[in-house]
């Protein structure tokens, strides 16, 4: 697309739908949202840059293999967060039980593992958002 109020327009707002998706994922513990619900949010911020400048100067600022490292990146992450249970002698993702602190209540340092799961999984859902968008719109 080339127009220059959208992409002045995306220039602008970007930053803020970012940083909108940022909290919705590390507030998803103690309020309503998550890890796929700000995914979501980020994932479509990129989608609104590919939009606005084409898929070559969007690509310059998330390519197809980084987005690829992420979502495998993330969910290794989300696997070795549950080990840390099994190691502790527990089930697999146990979070009190493995000794997890889990602060105080309304906190953001709080409920042990789940804002780190939270994070593994808002970077799932926001690289295979992005991933999708890019081979939908290589196709054509």
């Amino acid at each position: 697309m080339d127009d220059l109020i959208v992409r002045k327009v995306t220039k602008w707002i970007v930053p803020f739908i970012q940083v909108y998706g940022i909290f919705i994922v590390l507030h998803g513990h103690i309020s309503p949202g998550g890890g796929f619900s700000g995914g979501a949010v980020l994932g479509s911020s990129i989608i609104l840059i590919t939009l606005s400048l084409g898929l070559e100067k969007a690509s310059g600022i998330l390519s197809h293999r980084t987005s690829s490292l992420l979502e495998s990146g993330s969910i290794i992450w989300y696997v070795l967060i549950g080990f840390a249970g099994i190691v502790t002698g527990n089930n697999f993702l146990t979070n009190r039980g493995a000794g997890f602190h889990m602060g105080e209540v309304g906190d953001i340092i709080s409920s042990g593992t789940i804002p780190l799961i939270t994070v593994a999984i808002g970077i799932k859902v926001a690289s295979t958002v992005i991933t999708l968008f890019h081979i939908i719109i290589e196709e054509d």
